[in-house]
């Protein structure tokens, strides 16, 4: 008995396109034609055909499907990449549906990093940017030793002094409030970026503070760290 291309894509359950694609391809043999033209699959056709969907359907790319059978050793080490692959995959989706759980929570907020909703509702929308930025940059420990610092919360009116700062605020009013910083600064944890951040990632971060806090705000900063140290 032999088979119709028609016939032949119905019984492997695939389509007439991805049989003819396969051949353009090399990776299933064209069959034999009758007298009026028409190709003629045999069973050696459809049992190829089979190969190759469970093949491709397992991850394995085309243009590697061809050395599969022939060499035991390449089609091992093929499986060993793909299992690899997905394992990866796995944990990528894992991490995403922990992400979701956490965001799905009550009073979480979608524009800062997770796990930092419940610090969020006195944030500023700047602050809150910085974090954004400080998540792809610094490491999950040092993110941490952020989240640490919010939920500790040691001088809110001072947060507040420090987010009102105008940029025209004088020389005594910007000292005096490096001053009240300063001792808060000098107990900040060193912040450590991440081992595949780019390098590019530092000087990101400076034109991060200088976007999103104007300049009296960073004078303070500035000052405060020199009496820290």
């Amino acid at each position: 008995m032999t088979w119709s291309t028609r016939e032949l894509a119905e019984l492997a359950d695939t389509t007439v396109k991805t049989v003819r694609h396969y051949h353009e391809i090399g990776l299933l043999d064209e069959p034999d034609r009758s007298p009026n033209g028409y190709k003629r699959y045999e069973v050696r056709h459809l049992t190829r055909l089979l190969q190759i969907k469970r093949l491709t359907g397992l991850g394995v790319p085309l243009a590697q499907v061809a050395a599969m059978p022939a060499d035991t050793d390449h089609q091992a080490s093929v499986l060993r990449t793909l299992d690899a692959e997905l394992e990866a995959t796995v944990e990528r989706l894992q991490a995403i549906r922990r992400v979701l759980a956490t965001l799905s929570e009550p009073g979480t907020s979608l524009d800062v990093p997770t796990g930092f909703g419940r610090v969020a509702e006195p944030l500023r929308d700047n602050d809150r940017a910085l974090l954004t930025i400080y998540a792809q940059f610094f490491s999950d420990a040092s993110m941490n030793a952020v989240l640490h610092g919010l939920e500790a919360s040691p001088n809110p009116a001072l947060d507040e002094e420090f987010r009102d700062l105008p940029e025209d605020a004088d020389e005594a009013t910007r000292q005096a409030l490096a001053e009240k910083l300063a001792p808060f600064v000098d107990g900040a944890v060193t912040l450590e970026l991440k081992a595949a951040a780019p390098r590019a990632a530092r000087a990101a971060l400076g034109r991060a503070l200088e976007a999103l806090y104007n300049r009296a705000q960073l004078d303070v900063l500035h000052r405060a760290h020199v009496i820290s140290t």
